[in-house]
Formats: C-alpha cells, structure tokens, sequence
C-alpha cells in the first residue's frame, strides 16, 4: 500500500468514527465496559491463584526411610526424588532437626524432661515440594515403590480442594472471557452496519471510479481497530486506579489476614492485562468490522 492511500485509509477511518460518533461513544463504552469487566475478573483470578499457588507451596509431601538405612542410600533417594518432573524441592530433615521443631512447637519447655533423649530417632526424612499440587498422586505411587522408603505422609484432601479449585477456577474464566468478546464483537458489528448504510452513495461511487475491494473495506476495518484500541485504553486507566486503592484498603482494614494474603503488584498484574486488552480490544474491533464489512459489502 502507497503511503498516500494508507493515510487516506487512516482518515477515513477516524472521520467515520465522527460521522457516526453516537454510535461509536456507545460502541466505546460498551467495550471499556466489557474489558473493564474482564481486567477486574482477571485481577481477582490472577490474585486467587497467586494465593492458591501460595498455599500450594507450602503442601510438602513427607518421606521417611526404612530402620537403619545408610546414609549413602538416604542421598540417592534424595538424587532419585529430585530428578522427577513433579518436584519443584526436596529439603532433608535429619532426626536431630525433627525433635528440635517439635519440642519448639509442642513441648516448649517441658522438653527439657526428656534429657539426651530423642524420641524421633527415626524420623529423618525429605520434605518433598511439588510443581503441581495435582500431581501428588503420581509422586506418591512412585515414592511408595522405592527400596528403603518406610511411608510417605501426603495432604490429600489439601491437594484435591486446590486442584478442584484451581479447575474451578479455569473453567469460569473461560466462560466470562467468551461472552464479554460476544458481546464486543456484536455491538461493533452492528457499529459498522451503521456506517455502511449512511456511505452507501459513497462506496458506490468509489466503485464506479475503480476502487479496489481492499480500498474500499480498509477505512471500516481501520474505524473498528481504533474503536477498539480507544475502548481498551479507558478501562486500563480505571483499573490501575481503582487496583492500587482496592489492596491499599485491603491490606490496611484486614492486617490480621496480611500473613495469609499475597496480592501481586499492579506492575506484575499489567504485564499480562495490558497487552492482552490492547490484543483483545483491537482484535475485536478487527473482527467485528472485518466480518460485517465482507457481508454487507457486495463487491
């Protein structure tokens, strides 16, 4: 395309969304509406599985040793452990460690009735941490199968609430996702039509003189893209308001539950949101007046 007809292609464009600007301020706002919907909806997923991954780390699974076993077989368990897909860590934990966390945590200080004493003599064992939560199951089945391992001690229930909510989770996302983009799609498709109709003379005429099919669709397309991109933007700036005061707040009236709450920064939270509006914005726009213009337009 000659840099004359992409400029004049630009232009007809951003003259289209005046011409016909109620219908663009509504068509605007309905995707600013829609995506500011799914930036809120994406922010508290994000939030939640950022607390769910949160919490995932701190599921261990617990594997103790047969009586007496070497502690050269105790490292080769720990090699064999670590080279599978399912471990994200594997932190040993010698028999002194054990009696020292759990007269620390239960005994205090009674413990000194016990002298010299351990009675977890035999609980050295490797704390196993996963990738996955979902894939405890699997881990297990083989931990239990490895010669000189005693028993292995798993939070199923644990494993499975996450896992459930984890899928729970996806499963709604993806629903959201299809109708806000339904909905986007429909309103600048119905945005376009509009524009058709009131340039029909006009497209006649630029038929008549030669225009191709391309020169004459290009302007629709381009007013749908910046609709789009404009409808994207507006939401972003509301987000990134409304995200740092709604965790300031949070964080300020619920201190006690600090420990358990970890959000992610705005920073981290838009590296993903802003490209995926921008993406989602201008390829609905892209969409919705591609398909209407190919209808509506008999060339």
């Amino acid at each position: 395309m000659k840099f004359s007809s992409f400029f004049y292609t630009l232009k007809q464009g951003v003259i289209n969304i005046f011409r016909n600007k109620w219908y663009s301020l509504a068509s605007m706002a309905t995707i600013s509406a829609c995506l500011l919907m799914f930036g809120i909806f994406y922010a508290i997923v994000a939030n939640f599985q950022y607390i769910v991954k949160t919490a995932e780390e701190g599921v261990a699974v617990t594997v103790f040793f047969d009586p007496d076993i070497s502690d050269e077989r105790i490292a080769e368990i720990g090699t064999l452990i670590d080279k599978r897909a399912e471990v994200s860590k594997v932190e040993y934990i010698s028999a002194e460690q054990a009696w020292e966390g759990f007269k620390e945590e239960y005994l205090g200080e009674y413990a000194d009735g016990f002298g010299d004493d351990n009675p977890l003599k035999d609980s050295a064992n490797f704390e196993v941490y996963l990738n996955d939560v979902s894939m405890q199951a699997s881990l297990v089945t083989y931990l239990e199968s490895v010669e000189g391992v005693r028993e292995v001690h798993k939070s199923e229930l644990t494993a499975n609430t996450l896992t459930n909510v984890n899928m729970l989770v996806a499963y709604v996302s993806i629903g959201i996702i299809v109708i806000l983009l339904a909905v986007s799609i429909f309103l600048i498709s119905n945005t376009v039509t509009i524009g058709i109709s009131v340039r029909k003379e006009e497209i006649n005429i630029m038929k008549y003189i030669g225009a191709t099919d391309y020169f004459v669709r290009a302007p629709f397309v381009i007013e749908g893209m910046l609709i789009g991109l404009i409808g994207a933007a507006i939401p972003l700036g509301l987000i990134h308001i409304l995200y740092n005061n709604v965790i300031e707040y949070i964080s300020t009236r619920f201190s006690v539950l600090a420990g358990l709450l970890k959000f992610l920064t705005v920073e981290t939270l838009f590296r993903t949101l802003v490209p995926v509006s921008v993406i989602v914005g201008v390829g609905i726009g892209f969409l919705g007046s591609f398909m209407t213009v190919r209808k509506h337009i008999r060339v």
